[in-house]
């Protein structure tokens, strides 16, 4: 054999035993379970069978991702539909299927209306609850016509507790505007400063002194007696000896009246106490000028 060749031979062997390569080995397919292989085919890991002894763990409707804007947006519009229902004087308890209905949003998703039901609807302070399964709205006032109104605010202002806030009569009162209306001057409206929204009021009215007729001689004997020179204490005993009662508790007397004086004294500049006597040539006395 030609010796440059060998020598080439040997140089190769020399580089590949300086650099060595791992052969990687590719796997087998595993027969699949019921092929006609001859290979033992393996159990599988997965068992269909579910644990009976553990109970089936309960859906959480709280712990779902992204829909709780459109939950609260749906509970909002509910309680806003069931408001102006009641406004309308139409207070009939409702389903929440025929709530629903009446707000066309038939294709609800049954986990919101689930949520409605079991939890928004129950807890919510605008909402009642009637027969555990219908729903009507709850006003911040017991209070549905024009009596009821009055009678508030009559019964408020015996009790000194003030007046009834405009929104709380909106929202509570069926045609709210027309009640007022027809309530007149028994009512007072007036503007609260701090934050200018309306207060409604009893308006009550003083009852008028009642003119009875006085006699003439009764009035001419009222005239005639004269009290001149005569102070309350003499007045007084007069009644005393003739057993009219008088009003007790009083301070019988003549007030010692201290008159005050309209002027000052005099001022008099030669007696008086002069300052800054470093510019005495400026200064010069006007008091005997008129």
């Amino acid at each position: 054999m030609d010796p440059s060749l060998l020598k080439q031979r040997e140089a190769f062997k020399r580089r590949a035993m300086e650099n060595p390569v791992v052969e990687r080995r590719t796997k087998k397919p595993e027969p699949e379970p019921g092929s006609s292989g001859g290979g033992k085919s393996r159990p599988t890991k997965k068992s269909t069978k579910t644990d009976e002894s553990k109970p089936p763990k309960e859906f959480d409707y709280k712990s779902m991702a992204g829909s709780s804007n459109v939950k609260f947006a749906v509970l909002a519009s509910v309680v806003k539909h069931l408001r102006m229902k009641h406004q309308e004087n139409d207070m009939e308890p409702l389903s929440i299927d025929e709530i629903l209905d009446e707000m066309n949003k038939v294709d609800l998703s049954p986990r919101i209306k689930h949520w409605l039901v079991t939890e928004a609807l129950v807890n919510n302070p605008k909402v009642t609850v009637v027969e555990g399964e219908k729903y009507c709205f709850k006003p911040v006032l017991d209070v549905h016509d024009r009596k009821g109104l009055l009678r508030l605010l009559m019964n408020n202002d015996t009790r000194g507790l003030g007046g009834v806030l405009m929104e709380e009569v909106q929202e509570s009162v069926p045609n709210y505007q027309k009640v007022v209306k027809n309530l007149g001057d028994q009512v007072l409206i007036i503007d609260r400063p701090s934050d200018k929204k309306q207060v409604l009021f009893y308006n009550r009215k003083e009852p008028e002194l009642i003119q009875h007729p006085i006699n003439e001689e009764l009035q001419k004997l009222w005239r005639s007696v004269t009290v001149d020179g005569v102070d309350e204490r003499n007045i007084e005993e007069y009644l005393q000896r003739h057993n009219i009662t008088t009003m007790q508790d009083r301070i019988i007397g003549k007030a010692s009246k201290q008159k005050r004086k309209v002027g000052g004294r005099k001022w008099d500049f030669k007696t008086a106490k002069t300052h800054n006597t470093h510019i005495g040539e400026v200064l010069q006395d006007y008091s005997d000028k008129k």
